[in-house]
């Protein structure tokens, strides 16, 4: 792939970094437009049904049920499970003095640059 006319990247970098674009844009819709049965709080009160429906949910405790397919349950653990990466990324980065994507790059064996 040719970037600005100038310089090349090899196909399966091209796909990382679309792979990426695509990971972020996920993420930020999922911010902006909150599932029905996400967090109240950043739901509007005035949408009714969906608001009373996550307002009634009651809380998933520590390990919530494991359920298959796309379920609250999923959900939950899915964004648990990627607040420990940032986590551990960001402690990583920090006790190693390195920037996250020099770390990210270690972990996928050079995969980035």
């Amino acid at each position: 792939a040719t970037i600005s006319g100038k310089n090349t990247i090899t196909n399966e970098r091209a796909i990382i970094l679309i792979a990426n674009v695509h990971c972020f844009m996920v993420g930020l819709l999922a911010t902006i437009c909150p599932l029905p049965f996400s967090d109240p709080l950043l739901l509007d009160p005035s949408q009714g049904e969906m608001y009373e429906k996550a307002k009634a949910t009651k809380p998933y405790g520590l390990m919530p049920a494991m359920k298959m397919g796309l379920t609250e349950e999923a959900e939950i653990m899915n964004g648990r499970m990627a607040m420990m990466g940032l986590i551990t990324v960001t402690a990583t980065a920090f006790l190693e003095s390195k920037p996250i994507l020099d770390v990210v790059n270690e972990w996928v064996g050079g995969a980035y640059y």
